[in-house]
């Protein structure tokens, strides 16, 4: 594994010039390389970890984006990471400092083996929790799919039950 890190790569690296380029997260190599190896092929791969690194992605990614103009901008990470969730924001708003629109796709890995295309627009309302509670005050069900998915909601209500005691 020989993918440079976002933030130490140089942003007019002539490899990124009109390429698709891949923000992944950087334990995707470790959690399922085969799928790593099948998103990354053909594009200029950059690993970023925001629990590792500064926040500078969004200052980062925008400098890549004006000094590359790459074709594409995809980005990879895996789902319930709280960290990984910055980068999505990221590339949102490199392409709101940038003012114009970018062609970029956003995908999470769910239990580390099914990729999952996201729409923009859900990283978005991610941001905003007074319209993800209003989401699930009308939506409760929602709350069985986080079960699945969530220890750490498993753990709270779990905690919660036996306070109830």
């Amino acid at each position: 594994m020989n993918q440079p890190y976002m933030l130490s790569t140089w942003v007019k690296a002539p490899r990124l010039r009109g390429s698709i380029i891949a923000i992944v997260a950087a334990c995707l190599p470790y959690v399922n390389q085969e799928l790593f190896k099948e998103v990354t092929k053909g594009k200029e791969v950059l690993l970023a970890c925001p629990e590792r690194e500064p926040q500078l992605h969004y200052g980062k990614l925008a400098s890549i984006i004006r000094s590359s103009r790459p074709k594409e901008l995809h980005i990879y990470t895996i789902e319930g990471s709280p960290h990984c969730f910055a980068l999505h924001a990221s590339a949102n708003e490199a392409e709101y400092i940038l003012g114009e629109k970018l062609v970029k796709r956003h995908f999470v890995i769910v239990d580390a083996e099914k990729l999952i295309e996201i729409d923009p627009d859900a990283v978005r309302i991610a941001r905003y929790l007074h319209i993800v509670d209003e989401l699930i005050k009308k939506y409760p069900e929602a709350l069985e799919k986080l079960q699945k998915y969530s220890l750490e909601y498993r753990f709270s209500k779990l905690s919660q039950r036996v306070k109830d005691l």
